[in-house]
């Protein structure tokens, strides 16, 4: 079978690194989900998230022409995205002043004034 980029294809897990998760695609054919791309957010560790043997719905996101290589994606399939709220908005400057672009005119022209005595 030709694989192209942005296929989904059914493998099977065949082995498990530190780096990623070999999937074999059939017809001899493998390829390489790298830990990046097995979920969003952190991985501590792949092998609590995959097993050797487990069935897999994934994505070719890459393949290198040169040497064959698949590159896979679980992450591109997840239906939901990885959104990280924070409760409180924080702000850089107190919100409550009521500063901003009128303060930034009204000081430009003393700003300007001590550039040009600096470059005399």
């Amino acid at each position: 079978m030709d694989y192209k980029i942005g296929m989904t294809v059914r493998g099977n897990i065949t082995g498990i690194q530190s780096y990623g998760a070999f999937v074999s695609l059939g017809n001899g054919e493998q390829g390489l989900i790298h830990v990046s791309e097995v979920k969003n957010g952190y991985i501590k560790n792949i092998g609590d998230t995959l097993k050797v043997g487990q069935q897999v719905d994934v994505l070719v996101i890459d393949i290198d022409e040169y040497s064959q290589k698949i590159s896979l994606s679980l992450r591109a399939l997840e239906t939901k995205g990885y959104f990280r709220s924070s409760r409180k908005k924080r702000y850089a400057t107190n919100k409550n002043k009521k500063i901003g672009f009128k303060s930034i005119a009204q000081a430009l022209p003393g700003w300007m004034d001590e550039a040009l005595q600096k470059n005399v």
